[in-house]
């Protein structure tokens, strides 16, 4: 297990709490009374500590390296009856965006999102969970085969970004996600999306628009990632964290702005402690999500996610 900076407390507390059983293993010596208190004293740092995360620090939890990535969500949510569809029919196939037809308790789905990668190796393949052009246009080719056989899409959004690489300029990377927006705008089919891990800028809007927004407890949604715009600022990284509480791009900001429609909640210590919980709460938004979505017409369907987004933000005259 990998810490990060704020939970060394608890790897401590943990490290403690292991040699004192392993002195009652390898002893005659009863120690069970200091474990218990061990034990006591992390629950309780436990919840100290994650109980009152900064900005900072979920956006930290976000990207934890053994946080689980699209292709373990789908692998759980469908029970492995999920198959993977390749390519744009244009250029190429895009690993760091994945889509495929899988079963979410006896429901088919179109299930697109990024995949971040779990290895140095993975993540050169998958480039970090940056789509290019070519990952859009594949996930918006999935939405339209999809909406074809009025099939519902859910789309998992995890991604620092879309790749800002010049060969992706120059095959359109603007273009390619303003037309997916576009599109799932108008999408005849109820789409359901769910920030899992980062959702950072147009790369997450680009398969982001649906009739249900959710978000994981430990996870952001911004335009900018917080070092991004402490550089822009303040001309240095050394301000992210300021920047991450400016930003209000947390899973509560986002609720109490009505950015998205609700938040899912993580086991203590985040979705990577429990992910049998994490994987069984996101299973169980979708398909509340889906029960209420199914038996809306496509019109309603359509008018329900534009009138969503045309409420979206305050202004004053």
């Amino acid at each position: 297990m990998e810490y990060l900076d704020f939970e060394l407390p608890i790897k401590e507390l943990e490290d403690q709490l292991d040699k004192c059983q392993l002195i009652g293993q390898e002893s005659d010596v009863d120690v069970s009374d200091t474990c218990k208190q061990i034990e006591l004293k992390l629950e309780e740092t436990k919840k100290q500590i994650y109980g009152n995360l900064t900005a900072w620090q979920r956006v930290q939890m976000s990207r934890h390296p053994n946080r689980p990535y699209t292709l373990e969500h789908i692998t759980n949510l469908t029970d492995g009856t999920f198959l993977e569809l390749f390519g744009d029919r244009s250029f190429k196939d895009d690993k760091a965006m994945v889509g495929g037809l899988g079963k979410i308790n006896g429901q088919s789905f179109m299930i697109i999102g990024q995949q971040k990668g779990i290895n140095t190796k993975m993540r050169q393949l998958r480039n970090f969970g940056m789509a290019n052009p070519e990952g859009y246009r594949k996930a918006l080719r999935l939405m339209k085969m999809a909406e074809k056989f009025n099939i519902p899409v859910l789309t998992l959004i995890d991604t620092p970004g879309a790749y800002p690489g010049l060969e992706a300029e120059e095959r359109g990377q603007g273009e390619a996600i303003a037309r997916n927006i576009f599109e799932m705008a108008r999408l005849k089919t109820p789409i359901i999306s769910v920030i899992i891990g980062e959702g950072a800028s147009g790369g997450a809007l680009g398969i982001g628009v649906g009739n249900k927004v959710f978000m994981l407890e430990n996870t952001w949604y911004s335009v900018i990632s917080p070092e991004s715009c402490s550089s822009i600022l303040w001309r240095s990284w050394d301000y992210k964290a300021q920047a991450a509480e400016a930003l209000k791009l947390t899973s509560f900001d986002m609720k109490e702005q009505n950015l998205i429609d609700d938040i899912i909640p993580e086991p203590l210590g985040g979705a990577h402690f429990d992910r049998d919980t994490t994987f069984k709460n996101v299973k169980e938004y979708v398909m509340k999500a889906f029960e209420e979505l199914k038996d809306l017409s496509t019109a309603e369907l359509v008018a329900q996610r534009m009138d969503k987004y045309s409420k979206m933000g305050q202004f004053q005259e």
